[in-house]
This record gives structure tokens, sequence and C-alpha cells, in this order.
């Protein structure tokens, strides 16, 4: 089953949260630990430094221990006076204690009982000579000691030892420990149920425009191309948004373009068999006799059809990058003569005028396929022939940029509004006026044009000319 990305989001925030809160609890807790336990060990250590005071002091008046030996109650006095309790040891300790022999020390209370019993210092204590003899203590507890000398007037007069293990907490402290691990749990647990509510509204707010766009998108896959997305912020969403939009509008207009497309196509492949078809069925139902101008109507059409289909041929070679280009070094001048010396008969016969302006200062050469070039030229030369009216004339200037060869196709009127000019390189467009398909084709040879001159790193422009006609500029890197 997939999650959603709400799910994601909410996991992955909450889990996140869940990881640091529980790090931070483990964390504080150690660092209270340890902190603690630096405090009671220091606080140990003074214990232990008053307690060997107290000892030091007892033996001014007790040399070698004498009166002390044996005196258990005065022994457990001296460790009440140095930890600051009134009653020590505690009744259980005390009792077992005075039943023990005089000079056993720490007494032997059982091991149930003392788990359950908090066990402070004074009774993980011995007291030894000098000599190291024990004066309290157990024999077989003396390999276990760290001896702590008891000094005075510059000498050692005893050892106090001290058992091994971690420093025994009082219940004060005991309950002051419980209640922070108490308040670190709960601490957690509110953090964990807040994150867990700023992860769900975070997870929302963040889900609903990838929500959106997830919908948005599912419905441009079926091609419905009209929905738009709000844009709400200027982050990776909002631009994501934003994307989207232009996405949508571009194959929005790509979707009416292919349509626009085919319904040219259709008309335009309509046309010309509707004409044939009539003429034809005249023929067969002998309104029309079948003569030679008959025949030369009927060629006529069926040659339109044919320039129509490989205009349509070419382009969608073009389209594709489909056409072969064989490049050469070559002179477009010279080229550019060939082709208007070809178009000279016809240009003469509609009585147009065609100037070639060569304003090389030097010869220039191109890397360039002639045969396409030539398609270029004629291309344009023909488009001239069909829309310039009789008696007009075609002005060809062929000029040097830095690093271009500029050739501007020129003719006289009739001219092309301004805010056409923009879509005459589009597929089948024709300038409904003085320039109608009455004169011209389909509407593809511009179209053809552009894609050849960007094949050779060029570009196509078009643009008023001084003529009151159409300019055309073409320009091509000179290597």
């Amino acid at each position: 089953m997939l999650k959603s990305i709400r799910f994601k989001l909410f996991s992955t925030l909450l889990l996140t949260t869940m990881l640091v809160v529980v790090g931070m609890h483990f964390f504080m807790r150690w660092s209270l630990d340890r902190g603690f336990a630096e405090f009671v060990a220091k606080r140990r250590s003074e214990h232990v430094a008053a307690l060997l005071e107290n000892l030091s002091e007892h033996y001014a008046s007790d040399p070698d221990w004498r009166k002390l030996a044996g005196d258990k109650r005065k022994w457990m006095e001296l460790l009440g006076q140095s930890s600051g309790h009134r009653h020590f040891p505690p009744a259980p300790w005390s009792e077992q204690a005075l039943k023990e022999p005089s000079g056993l020390w720490p007494p032997d209370f059982p091991e149930p009982r003392t788990s359950r019993r908090i066990k402070p210092l004074e009774l993980s204590v011995m007291l030894l000579s000098a000599d190291k003899s024990v004066v309290f203590g157990r024999q077989e507890m003396l390999a276990d000691l760290t001896l702590h000398p008891i000094r005075r007037q510059g000498r050692t007069v005893g050892y106090l030892g001290v058992l091994p293990g971690k420093p025994a907490h009082q219940p004060n402290e005991l309950q002051f420990i419980e209640r922070q691990a108490r308040s670190f749990v709960w601490i957690a647990a509110s953090m964990v149920v807040l994150s867990a509510a700023l992860a769900f509204l975070l997870a929302y707010f963040l889900g609903r425009p990838l929500k959106q766009i997830a919908a948005a998108v599912k419905m441009l896959a079926v091609g419905r191309y009209h929905l738009r997305l709000p844009v709400e912020s200027g982050d990776e969403l909002g631009q994501l948004a934003r994307d989207y939009n232009d996405v949508a509008a571009a194959l929005a207009q790509s979707e009416q373009v292919r349509r626009r497309w085919i319904a040219d196509v259709s008309h335009e492949l309509r046309t010309p068999l509707a004409v044939l078809r009539g003429e034809l069925e005249a023929l067969q139902d002998g309104i029309r006799p079948f003569s030679r101008e008959a025949v030369d109507s009927l060629y006529g059409d069926v040659m339109r059809l044919n320039r129509l289909t490989e205009d349509l041929y070419q382009l969608s070679l073009s389209d594709q990058g489909a056409l072969s280009y064989r490049k050469e070094r070559i002179d477009p001048v010279a080229l550019l003569q060939e082709d208007v010396a070809a178009f000279a008969r016809d240009f003469a016969d509609k009585r147009i005028s065609v100037q070639l302006d060569d304003q090389l200062s030097a010869p220039v050469r191109i890397h360039a396929d002639p045969d396409r070039l030539s398609q270029l030229y004629r291309n344009l030369l023909n488009n001239s022939l069909n829309y310039t009216e009789s008696g007009g004339q075609l002005r060809i200037t062929l000029m040097r940029q830095p690093e271009t060869l500029a050739i501007e196709f020129a003719d006289s009127a009739p001219g092309v509004p301004e805010p056409e000019l923009a879509h005459l390189f589009d597929r089948f467009y024709r300038v409904e006026s003085s320039r109608s398909r009455h004169y011209g084709g389909a509407g593809l040879g511009l179209a053809i044009c552009r894609n050849i001159a960007e094949a050779h790193r060029g570009t196509l422009t078009a643009g008023p000319s001084e003529l009151n006609g159409l300019a055309i500029r073409i320009e091509l890197p000179i290597d």
C-alpha cells in the first residue's frame, strides 16, 4: 500500500524529533548522574577528611588508641560526630554492632536486609594503628581497604581504612535523583506529544501543495491543460507550482497548434482534391469537354498538391533534424547570383525588377550545404515573386557584419502589418490581405527557411522594407 507524502513527512518529522528528545533525555540523565556522583564523591572526601581530623584530635587524649580499643560505643560516637547525625548508627545497625565482639567493624548485617538499607560511609571504614594492626575492623577485609593516614604533630599515628564501593546516598539525595528522573521522563513525553502535533501541522501544510500538484499532474497526463495551481509562497514549492503552470500553458499552446496544424493540413489537402474531383466529375458527365485546357488545369491542381505534400515532408524532416546536410566551404554570393539568374525570366514576366547590391569589400566564405542554402534562397525569391505586385521591385543587399554575413531580401508593396510580422514563420500562416493565398502557397515555405537557417547556426528575421513591402534578413556565421 502506497503511503502518502503527508504520512512520510509526519513520520520523518516525528521520528527525528523523538530521536532528538530521547537523546537529550539520556544525555541530561547522564549529565545529572555524573554531576551528582562528582558532588557525592567530593562530599565523601570531605567526610573522610572530617573523620581523620576527629580521630587525630581524639588521639591527643588517647595515645596509641588504648582507651578507644574495645570501646565500641565510643567508636560509634566518634563516627557519629564526623557524620553530623545525632543517632548513629541507625537502630538496626547499632543493635547488631553491640552484639558482635568489641573489635569487629562494620557490623555483619544480613545481605537481604542490607540491600534495602542506606549504608553510610561510617559503616565502610576501619581503624588501624600505626603498625597497621586492627583497632576496629575485620581481618578478612584488610586487603580491600584504601588507607588514609591519621597524622598528629607531623607523624602518622594510625590509618583510616575505607572499603571499596560507590558512595552511599542519603535518602534525600535519592529522592532528589528520582524526582529529577521522573521530571525528565514527563518532559520527554510532553515534548514527543508536542512534536507529534507540530509534525502533523507541518506535514499537512507542506503536503497540501504537493497533493495539489500531484492531482494537477494527473489531470495533465490525461490532456486537461486548463488547470492552474495557486502560487502561495516564494520557496521551492511555489517555484514548482509556477513551473507547472508554465508547462501546462506550453502544453495547451502545443495542443492548440497541433489541432490547428491538423485542421490546416486537412484543409490544404481538401482544396486541390475537391477541385480535382469536381473537374474529373465534369469530364465524366460530359459537362466539360476533354481538351488540352482541361488537362492543363488538372495538371496544375496535381502540381499544387504535390508541392504541398513535398513542403510538408521537408518541414517534418527539418523539425526532426533529419534533413541531410553536406556542409563545405562555399561562396554564398556566387550561389545567390546563380539562383537569382534562374528566376530572372519569371521576374521579367511579372515585370519585377531585381537589384543585387553587393556591399562586401572582400569575398567571404561560409561553412554550409550548397543545396540547402540554395533552397533557402529560392524559397525567399519565390516568396517575393508570388507576393510582390506586378511592376514592383526586389532589392537584395549583402553586408559584412563583424562575424556574420547579412543578406536582406526587400521587396515593394504589398507590405505586412506590424502585428503579423512575428507570425510569418509559423506553419500555414498567411497574411489575409493583398499577400493572400491567391498568390502564395500553403504557408510552409518560410517555416522551412527558418529551419534551414538555424541548421547553419544562423537567424532569419522579418520586418518592413524601405520599398513599402517586406524585408527578410538572413544572418550566417562567417568562418
